[in-house]
């Protein structure tokens, strides 16, 4: 659940590139949902992406092109891969209610405030 205080870090960059965040108490509501759907999509495309590129590795035939162009698709998903990652990792909370390792969780960037 995300407090008053804490944002939770959507799984898409709004259209300048920027971090996008969601606030609300509602895990079930249809942003957060529709964030959850999104990272479940993203993880299974990225799982995909891999297997391709083992293919491809293995494979002596593999286009330098094709490769250059794997390892573009390969970047972008670890890029979604860390958001995701990251914003899990502020979610997840200790017994009793703390963030692991006394980290408040996420906050808003100082540059996105006023």
């Amino acid at each position: 659940m995300t407090s008053h205080n804490e944002l939770r870090l959507l799984p898409w960059a709004g259209p300048d590139g920027k971090p996008c965040y969601l606030s609300t108490d509602d895990d079930d509501s249809h942003m957060s949902r529709l964030a959850d759907n999104t990272e479940e999509i993203q993880l299974g495309m990225a799982a995909a992406l891999v297997a391709h590129a083992l293919e491809a590795l293995d494979d002596e035939r593999t286009d330098p092109d094709e490769l250059r162009c794997l390892t573009a698709d390969l970047a972008d998903a670890l890029n979604d891969m860390l958001r995701v990652a990251t914003s899990r990792g502020h979610r997840l909370t200790a017994p009793g209610g703390s963030t692991h390792e006394g980290n408040d969780g996420p906050q808003l960037p100082a540059a996105a405030v006023g």
